[in-house]
């Protein structure tokens, strides 16, 4: 099965969350009458923007009286995983997958090893390894932090990218993580995270090549976004319920 390729950016993060959930619902229905559909998209977001994985709590991560104060939007996305700072110079790339579309995706740890070894691959660059459940390191400092989100048929994986990211911002609205990768090793924000040496561009290409992909189908029209935006991106109850 060949992937679709989406380069996308919407205006607001709020939108982007929303997008990647709606690929996986279309991907879902299409499962579910014997159809396979698959996405690759790319997006970054012009603004700067908290996101708390699934089961995050508000206050546990991020500097919530901060963040109000200079207007960053906390958000929380359908994935799991911890609370990370994003904006400009971070890379998104979401991939829905059929859960039978290549051996190991079924099983949860197995399928990060079988999404990112390709991607890790083809970056191209020395030293890049998989580090803890579902980073990937260049040395032993984090550019990429994943997670994923199951329904029945299909899965949403949900990856970033660093680059050209202001390093400097993640520990000004980002407290230090209660729970953290062993190789982490209680190092500070700025002793942990890294800008890989490829711009946007690069990045795109070589993580599109590791992927059988084409163009969207002639027909493909964005999905609405409104029941999720008002069910969820937009609603303050269920970013803040926990």
């Amino acid at each position: 099965m060949t992937l679709q390729l989406i380069d996308l950016s919407l205006e607001s993060p709020e939108e982007n969350l929303a997008l990647d959930e709606a690929l996986l619902l279309e991907a879902e229905a299409a499962a579910a009458e014997g159809r396979e559909l698959g996405y690759l998209r790319f997006w970054e977001s012009s603004k700067h923007f908290v996101v708390l994985g699934v089961s995050s709590a508000l206050g546990e991560d991020a500097d919530v009286e901060r963040c109000r104060k200079d207007g960053i939007p906390i958000l929380r996305r359908a994935s799991g995983g911890g609370t990370v700072l994003q904006g400009p110079g971070c890379l998104n790339f979401t991939l829905v997958l059929p859960l039978d579309y290549t051996a190991g995706l079924r099983d949860i740890n197995s399928s990060y090893r079988m999404i990112l070894d390709p991607c890790r691959e083809a970056l191209g660059l020395a030293d890049i390894t998989m580090r803890g459940s579902c980073d990937l390191a260049l040395g032993d400092r984090k550019f990429s932090g994943n997670a994923q989100k199951r329904s029945r048929y299909c899965l949403l994986h949900q990856g970033t990218l660093l680059w050209d990211f202001d390093l400097g911002l993640i520990p000004h609205y980002l407290r230090q993580p209660e729970k953290q990768p062993a190789y982490r090793e209680a190092r500070e924000h700025l002793d942990f995270v890294i800008n890989l040496p490829l711009d946007g561009a690069k990045l795109r290409q070589r993580i599109a090549a590791s992927w059988e992909v084409s163009p969207p189908a002639s027909a493909w029209r964005s999905p609405s976004l409104e029941t999720l935006l008002e069910e969820k991106y937009l609603n303050r109850e269920w970013i803040e319920r926990f």
